[in-house]
């Protein structure tokens, strides 16, 4: 399955392309302050335990010629018809493109429309304001915070009435 937006597009992530993305994984400070050192073994595991979880779909984001994130539906909950986002872009020559705010949309897009939930779920760091900015941008709403994160949803309604108005 392909998602394909202007600038990129979204496929199912491959372990090989779990290896394109953090050989040139550059952890970023608004998310966390240990560095990263891509080792193969530990990509291997990671992929294998994130791919096989039943309550989680993980994609590329790949431009016109790489992969340069991962964006995912977490905790899925096929009852409650929800799931929580989460999104990586591999380091800060890709940021601010407009690469992270478009696989958003399409991840949306595609769990609204084909998988039919109806609500999104995100979470992020109290400090990645980048990530608070472009979630708001999408018509998250403020949930609640806690020691080091900050919640927020999305609602199917609100984000249908919200494109309907953007188009009229």
């Amino acid at each position: 399955m392909i998602l394909k937006g202007e600038l990129i597009t979204l496929q199912m992530m491959t372990r090989e392309d779990c290896h394109h993305l953090y050989r040139k994984y550059v952890a970023d400070p608004q998310m966390t302050e240990k560095a990263f050192v891509y080792d193969k073994d530990k990509v291997d595991k990671y992929f294998d335990i994130k791919t096989n979880e039943s309550s989680r779909l993980v994609f590329s984001i790949k431009n016109s010629h790489e992969v340069i994130g991962e964006i995912q539906l977490k905790k899925i909950n096929k009852i409650l018809r929800e799931a929580t986002l989460s999104l990586l872009i591999a380091n800060d020559s890709y940021k601010n493109k407009g690469y992270g705010t478009e696989a958003e949309k399409l991840i949306i897009d595609y769990a609204f429309e084909v998988l039919n939930f109806t609500r999104i779920l995100a979470d992020t760091t109290k400090r990645n304001h980048r990530s608070k900015y472009v979630l708001k941008k999408l018509g998250f709403k403020f949930l609640y915070i806690d020691n080091c994160m900050e919640y927020f949803e999305l609602n199917k309604i609100f984000y249908n009435s919200q494109r309907l108005s953007e188009r009229g």
